[in-house]
């Protein structure tokens, strides 16, 4: 690999506008979805270089009532600053008023008069978690609280409170209300953020590849060149329609997150963060809620999400990190039947894609078929084979833990092979998903109950889930590698 040169000054500079026009950009996709999404409260106009809005003016996104959020926008060439009290504190260059002090000035006068207002320092340098505050940064929120006012005068946080408000010229009460508004979204990397971007620009109904996110943030560049410090939703859609970005409808975001933190959470109208609540050091480990948290309880709140999203919602795209068993859920939560038009962003070999249970299909894709004789009972158990075989996992299973089933019946994809790119596309998936439900119809007529394993795509399991109507009760497993290997998860009235 050939190493890039160290950056100039002009490519510094260059650099740094660009990120300020992807952050911009970013606030236009807000402008965009929540609109379309009849969000409450939604943003009404971007402003870039906002005049009246003090050193928090870089991007402005202004609500139809208060509080607008100000972002002040950081862009570092390299790792050397990380943002702690010295970052904050600083003077400017020119021996000016340091960061911290210009934000909190910036923020007594927003909020005079008992005004609010949502406020950002948004960089791709990292927080420093040798400092003291800045290490108890939330990484859900972006918050510094509520860390910050813990400890008395006498602890470090309390002396380094007090050195950031002697600097911010507040008193130590004035700078617990500023911190508890003072979002630190760090560290947003370059590469990082044009990838959630570019999943932003998906759920917006956008094209989302990378000439189509650069498309965008150059039309930004180009408005502010020429004068323009207020973007309007007219400005906006006329944009998309000049740059031929338009793909398919803007949709209502819900985040569900159960294996790390969901980077869109922030632009979603609705988010469940469950990541604490299940057990398991990292990604990988996290397969199950984490006592006293149930399964019954994350059915409440996925089943629940419908009514928390806006009056009217008829398109969705689910973002964050999920197992199978609650993307299927997710699926037969917003079943077709509702008439909801369902997404999620699904990760594979040629990069992400956004499958929707409104792409069309020709023919439904028959399933292969292979079925094992159990002889326990009436019911029968069903293993989704499609990204991984994990036909013997659950026959033992099924006969270790005497779950009352006839057979096993494994459906695989057409060419009868699993693997982790058998399913090309959200036209394939559709039409496999509708062929399973159809032979499910058939072969499970008489059957009360049944219990599916699922080891497929995430994003094939929330098209399954969306498809899953009449048919009998269905419990849910989850593979938790560990102990018996598999546990019931959820039951599906279908």
């Amino acid at each position: 690999m050939t190493h890039l040169p160290a950056a100039g000054p002009t490519s510094v500079r260059t650099t740094g506008d660009y990120y300020q026009w992807l952050v911009a950009w970013d606030a236009c996709l807000s402008l965009l979805r929540e609109t379309a999404a009849h969000s409450h409260n939604p943003v009404r106009a971007v402003g870039v270089e906002l005049e009246g809005a003090g050193n928090l003016d870089d991007v402005v996104l202004l609500r139809e009532a208060p509080p607008n959020t100000y972002k002040q926008v950081k862009y570092a060439v390299d790792s050397a600053t990380p943002v702690n009290e010295d970052y904050l504190t600083k003077p400017s260059a020119n021996g000016g008023p340091s960061i911290l002090t210009k934000i909190a000035r910036t923020w007594k006068m927003l909020t005079a008069d008992s005004g609010s207002a949502d406020l950002r320092l948004v960089s791709n340098r990292a927080a420093d978690a040798a400092d003291v505050l800045m290490a108890g940064r939330d990484a859900r929120t972006g918050l510094l609280m509520p860390k910050a006012a813990m400890g008395g005068t006498r602890s470090d946080r309390g002396r380094a409170r007090a050195r950031w408000a002697q600097e911010a010229e507040l008193t130590e009460a004035e700078l617990i209300d500023l911190l508890s508004v003072l979002r630190f979204d760090l560290p947003l990397d370059m590469v990082w953020y044009q990838e959630n971007l570019r999943l932003l620009m998906a759920v917006t109904g956008l094209r989302h590849d990378q000439r189509a996110l650069e498309e965008g943030a150059a039309w930004v560049a180009k408005v502010v060149r020429e004068g323009r410090r207020e973007l309007t939703l007219t400005m906006v859609t006329a944009a998309v329609a000049e740059l031929n970005l338009k793909a398919g409808p803007a949709r209502a975001v819900l985040s569900i997150a159960t294996l790390k933190p969901d980077p869109l959470a922030s632009d979603a109208d609705h988010a469940i963060d469950w990541v604490d609540r299940f057990e398991g050091d990292s990604d990988y480990a996290k397969r199950r809620p984490l006592s006293p948290n149930t399964w019954a309880q994350l059915q409440a709140d996925i089943e629940a999400a419908p009514g928390a999203l806006p009056a009217g919602t008829t398109a969705v795209s689910v973002t964050g990190s999920i197992r199978l068993a609650p993307a299927f859920l997710v699926g037969t939560t917003f079943r077709m039947v509702t008439g909801t038009d369902l997404a999620v962003v699904q990760r594979g070999r040629t990069g992400s894609q956004l499958w929707s249970t409104s792409d069309p299909f020709n023919t439904a894709l028959a399933p292969g078929v292979d079925e094992y004789e159990i002889g326990q009972g009436d019911e029968v158990a069903i293993a989704i084979a499609v990204a991984t075989d994990p036909t013997e996992d659950v026959l033992n299973y099924l006969r270790e833990q005497n779950v009352p089933v006839s057979k096993l019946i494994v459906l695989t994809p057409s060419s009868g092979t699993a693997n982790d790119g058998s399913v090309p596309d959200s036209i394939a998936a559709n039409a496999l998903a509708v062929g399973i439900r159809d032979h499910l119809r058939r072969s499970t007529r008489r059957v009360q109950r049944m219990y599916l394993f699922l080891a497929c795509p995430m994003g094939l399991a929330v098209l399954l889930g969306n498809r899953w109507n009449r048919l009998c009760q269905t419990v849910v497993y989850e593979d938790i590698k560990v102990e018996n290997g598999y546990e019931p998860a959820f039951i599906v009235e279908a």
